[in-house]
């Protein structure tokens, strides 16, 4: 063979070479991820946009879709495999045009051939350098944007200029996941960086001796749970504030928003009208609608309320944004789609990232009252519980109402305690004339 036609060969090998599918990081916190369930096989063909597998993040259960048309040349980590860290090939996947081929095998060693004296005379060629890796690129030689069909369709559709996004796809390919968050209204705020908390007593894991137990193992979202709140529990000093509100006013609202909601298939919940109470009360104190983050303090201009949502095995914040400048409606509409896709596990990434304060309801399980622990790395979260009737001070005279106990939790390096308690106040004011917050 002609030199000039090995050197053809050669680069036609590279050509061909398979595309690396990583496990990829779909959520900030996540560093490893389990390969859930595999919907492809090898040998399979695949365009882009397709569904591979399922992979179980510290969040919930998402899809990983394809990138580029091709064939599933190699699966490489199979079904139910656990702790696969980011970064790591978990399938190889032949491009469009190119013939799926089993992992390069080494090649059989041969007798040695005479060399000719020509030949001989030659300079032997020193073997090339291994080439570092690429540096991730969002466009190619020509300046053309690198991005999936599916990218590019999902962007037009969101008016997102592709040039801004850094892609982390293969050679920098702008990729699905690259969107998710892109062109939100405001930009997340960064979240303060966390101690990594002392590893847990060995005793704690010491089993019991003759009880009869089963032990099971935890998940990816039930260990990323038990490192938050510890982190929380451990770096945040909590202070506790509770108070009482007369619910009757907020109640007969909700009874007639919802008798002309009807005809729309929107009910309210008592559940949404708190979460604009608490979106109102954060508007009037904004003080109270901030985050510690080291040396400086975060103060939101927006109200984004993460819902406390549980879900088989755990539990999620999916986040309803800009509360305190939304209907009702909608925020009945957006609480209730978004609880529904929690527990299915169909959340996507932006939509429980971020959060300016929480709120957690456990008045359906009749509890009168409660301390919830600060989801990092927000400065506060308010804990409902349930309505109950109760002798209760109306118009200086001693009655019976539906009232509730509701409990700040908050962040004292970020929120003082009058600023905590103004913010109390407020709450309880909008609860008990609702009207207020409509306006």
């Amino acid at each position: 063979m002609s030199e000039s036609k090995a050197v053809t060969a050669h680069q036609n090998a590279e050509d061909i070479m398979p595309i690396e599918l990583k496990m990829p990081a779909l959520s900030p916190t996540m560093e490893e991820g389990t390969v859930a369930k595999w919907l492809v096989k090898e040998g399979d063909t695949v365009v882009a946009g397709d569904v591979l597998a399922e992979i179980e993040t510290d969040k919930a259960t998402m899809e990983f879709e394809a990138v580029d048309e091709g064939t599933i040349s190699k699966i490489v980590v199979s079904d139910g495999t656990e702790g696969v860290k980011v970064g790591t090939v978990i399938a190889l996947i032949d491009g469009e045009g190119e013939e799926a081929a089993p992992a390069k095998a080494k090649a059989p060693e041969s007798a040695p051939t005479p060399k000719t004296d020509a030949q001989a005379a030659k300079p032997q060629a020193q073997p090339a350098a291994p080439k570092p890796d690429p540096v991730p690129q969002s466009r190619d030689e020509e300046d053309r944007i690198k991005a999936s069909p599916l990218a590019r369709r999902l962007a037009e559709q969101r008016g997102i200029d592709l040039g801004g996004v850094k892609g982390s796809g293969p050679g920098g390919r702008i990729v699905k996941a690259d969107l998710d968050g892109t062109g939100e209204a405001a930009p997340k705020a960064p979240a303060a960086a966390q101690p990594t908390p002392a590893a847990a007593p060995a005793s704690i894991a010491a089993a019991p001796g003759d009880i009869p137990h089963e032990a099971i193992k935890l998940s990816n979202m039930r260990k990323t749970i038990a490192r938050r709140l510890t982190e929380s529990k451990q770096t945040v000093p909590h202070y506790y504030l509770t108070i009482d509100c007369n619910l009757d006013a907020l109640l007969k609202l909700r009874g007639e928003l919802n008798a002309g909601l009807e005809a729309r298939g929107v009910k309210l919940s008592v559940n949404d009208l708190l979460i604009k109470a608490l979106g109102a009360a954060l508007v009037e104190v904004p003080d109270a609608n901030v985050q510690f983050a080291g040396d400086t303090l975060l103060k939101f201009s927006r109200v984004d309320i993460s819902m406390a949502v549980a879900i088989p095995g755990g539990l999620i914040t999916p986040v309803i944004a800009d509360v305190a400048n939304r209907s009702l409606s909608a925020i009945a509409t957006d609480a209730k789609s978004l609880a529904e896709r929690a527990r299915e596990g169909k959340l996507q990434p932006h939509e429980y990232q971020g959060g300016t304060a929480s709120i957690s309801n456990l008045g359906m399980y009749g509890i009168k009252q409660f301390d919830a622990v600060i989801n990092p790395p927000q400065g506060m979260i308010l804990a409902v519980g349930a309505g109950e009737k109760r002798p209760y001070v109306v118009n200086d005279a001693l009655a019976v109402a539906t009232v509730i106990s509701a409990s700040g939790s908050f962040d004292h390096r970020a929120i003082d305690g009058a600023v905590g308690a103004e913010l109390m106040a407020a709450f309880k004011r909008f609860v008990e004339k609702p009207l207020a917050m409509l306006a």
